[in-house]
């Protein structure tokens, strides 16, 4: 099962790099109005990795993500994209912090807008799939409460879960961590380890909790007022 293989992942050391960059930064620039977002940020993300962004409010992390999801495009510089790097469009899956669920249905009708024929066989092996998730993120006894009902924490697992449960290629995540204890954001972590071992995804999260990053295995980025001031595995002050 599931639930089985992922108990105790964290500290197992997942995937954290690849011969295959999948996005390439040159040089980028995002600027809205007088606010320069991102500032000349060369940067590449490579298939199979883990990569924290990290930085405070305001620095830039939110346009970073928003660029690789294609939501935007530079003012300047280049950036390419898997279709232009291995030629081939994956699917990203993306939780942003406007999550985008039906409010009115429940958390479970919400998980349940993820099956996909092309890409479960039958209905029982994604409830399967849910099934276990729900349980390892310890939220199987409030799939019953509307989204309306839902508290922040919920909101960030039943995202996560959704997202996991489409099978992407690439997952962006945006604070996904925001509203939950620590104990919560290391069982968040463990499970997206799994999937980056086990099924190679590529993890791109970011987070202001530097301190809580640096507890996991990845490599970390750190944007200052729009610049990219760090990049590395090692711990930063």
């Amino acid at each position: 099962m599931l639930q089985n293989s992922i108990r105790g992942f964290s500290k197992k050391r997942p995937v954290t790099s690849s011969d295959d960059t999948l996005f390439s930064l040159e040089d980028v620039s995002v600027t809205f109005g007088n606010l320069k977002a991102l500032e000349s940020v060369s940067l590449d993300i490579h298939q199979g990795e883990i990569l924290f962004v990290t930085g405070s409010s305001g620095a830039g992390k939110t346009t970073l993500l928003r660029l690789l999801a294609e939501q935007l495009k530079p003012d300047s510089g280049k950036i390419l994209l898997p279709k232009d790097l291995i030629g081939v469009r994956l699917f990203i899956s993306q939780v942003f912090q406007d999550l985008k669920f039906l409010m009115n249905k429940t958390c479970e009708e919400n998980l349940f807008h993820s099956f996909d024929k092309k890409v479960y066989k039958n209905k029982k092996i994604f409830l399967g799939e849910m099934n276990d998730l729900c349980k390892i993120l310890g939220i199987t006894d409030r799939l019953h409460l509307k989204m309306e009902q839902a508290n922040g924490g919920l909101k960030q697992k039943v995202a996560l879960i959704r997202a996991l449960l489409a099978k992407p290629e690439v997952i962006i995540l945006d604070e996904p961590t925001g509203s939950l204890d620590v104990d919560n954001a290391r069982k968040i972590y463990e499970v997206l380890s799994y999937y980056n071992m086990k099924k190679k995804l590529t993890i791109i999260w970011a987070s202001h909790n530097r301190e809580l990053v640096k507890e996991f295995t990845g490599r970390i980025i750190h944007l200052d007022s729009g610049k990219l001031v760090y990049t590395g595995h090692a711990c930063f002050i």
